[in-house]
C-alpha cells in the first residue's frame, strides 16, 4: 500500500472509515502523523486517541491538534483499562511489533472491536519473488530493502486466521486492498485469496462480547 498518497486517496483509510461508526471512542496505535485520526475526526466525528512510538509523529499529531502520547504498543497498551474505546485501529503496524499475539490481545481487551490491516507475505508477487530470484520481495505492499525495513514480524493471511481463531477472535468482515484495484470483501478462510490479497484488513471482535461498554473512565492524555 503506497502510504505516500494523500490521506483520502489511502483505500485502506477509506474503508476504515467505512467500518467506524460515527461518534465512536477510538485508539489508534502507531498513529503516525496522525492522517488518519484527523480523518475520522474530520468524516465520523469520533473521540479519537492515539499513541505514537516516534517523537517525530508525536509531535506531527499535536500540531494537527490531536490527542496523542508518545508510547509503545508492546509494552504501553497494558496500560488502558479494559473496554475503553469502541474500536482499536492497528494500521500497517503488526508486522512491525515485538509480540504480535500479546498487541492483538491487548486491542481486544481494550476496545470492543479491532480494525487491523498488514501486508500479505503469502501474495503471489512475493512467492514469485522468493521463487525466482531467491531474494526477499520488493513489491508496491513491501518496498523497502530487507536491511531498511521496519518490519519483523511478516505474516501471510494463513498466519493471521489461525492466530485469531487461536486467540478466539471473531472475524467480522475482511477485505482485500492493493494499489491498482478497488477495496473488495473477501472471504480470508479461502486459499485463493491467500494468494491473491497484497494487503488485508481485518474487522475483529471477541467472541460473546457484551451489547454495551461502559463509559470511558476519566480523561485520557488530558
Amino acid at each position: 500500500m503506497n502510504t505516500s498518497l494523500p490521506a483520502e486517496d489511502r483505500q485502506d483509510f477509506q474503508e476504515i472509515l467505512r467500518l467506524v461508526r460515527p461518534g465512536a471512542r477510538v485508539l489508534d496505535v502507531g498513529c503516525g502523523e496522525g492522517a488518519l485520526l484527523d480523518l475520522l475526526r474530520q468524516h465520523k466525528g469520533v473521540d479519537g486517541r492515539g499513541i505514537e512510538i516516534s517523537s517525530e509523529g508525536v509531535a506531527a499529531c499535536l500540531e494537527r491538534g490531536l490527542a496523542v502520547m508518545q508510547g509503545d504498543a508492546d509494552r504501553d497498551l497494558e496500560e488502558f483499562p479494559a473496554e475503553t474505546f469502541d474500536y482499536a485501529i492497528l494500521s500497517q503496524t503488526l508486522q512491525a511489533v515485538r509480540q504480535p499475539r500479546k498487541v492483538l490481545s491487548d486491542l481486544l481487551r481494550l476496545a470492543e472491536r479491532a480494525i487491523v490491516s498488514f501486508p500479505n507475505f503469502g501474495h503471489w508477487r512475493v512467492r514469485m519473488s522468493l521463487l525466482t530470484q531467491g531474494r526477499m520481495p520488493d513489491t508496491p505492499a513491501l518496498p523497502d530493502p530487507w536491511w531498511a525495513t521496519p518490519n519483523i514480524h511478516l505474516c501471510t493471511l494463513r498466519d493471521f486466521t489461525e492466530l485469531c481463531a487461536d486467540l478466539n477472535l471473531r472475524i467480522e468482515a475482511a477485505t482485500s486492498l492493493s494499489d491498482r484495484r478497488p477495496a473488495r470483501s473477501i472471504d480470508p478462510a479461502r486459499p485463493i485469496e491467500n494468494w491473491r490479497a497484497e494487503q488485508a484488513l481485518f474487522l475483529l471482535s471477541r467472541h460473546h462480547h457484551g451489547e454495551s461498554l461502559p463509559r470511558t473512565p476519566g480523561e485520557l492524555f488530558g
